[in-house]
């Protein structure tokens, strides 16, 4: 049964910076990519970064320059950098995955940017 738990939400002032991590279980999590989605309230939910297996990334343009994805293998963790956040910026964000032919989500977790 794969699993992923997202971590290291809240609120945080505009301009500040915020970590978010999703751990997985119940797949080689070394061989497969991840990514991170947000969902803001009356939005449909946007892929923010993503990074392959081989560690490379991609990003929506709003977000380029101030936040980062990397991952740790050895704790099958996915990390969300977050830096120079802005209030549009607040939304639920969601881990991912697609594992043999499935998509898998975490249960997300609450970023909220006050201005």
């Amino acid at each position: 049964q794969v699993q992923l738990v997202e971590s290291g939400g809240g609120l945080v002032q505009a301009g500040g910076s915020l970590r978010l991590s999703c751990a997985a279980s119940g797949i080689i999590f070394s061989i497969h990519a991840m990514d991170w989605y947000r969902q803001a309230p009356g939005n449909q939910r946007e892929l923010v970064a993503l990074i392959t297996a081989g560690s490379s990334t991609n990003y929506v343009d709003s977000v380029k320059g101030r936040f980062t994805i990397s991952r740790d293998n050895a704790k099958n963790t996915v990390y969300l950098q977050m830096n120079s956040v802005k209030p549009e910026d607040t939304a639920v964000y969601y881990c991912h995955t697609r594992s043999r032919g499935y998509e898998h989500w975490g249960q997300g977790t609450q970023v909220t940017v006050s201005s």
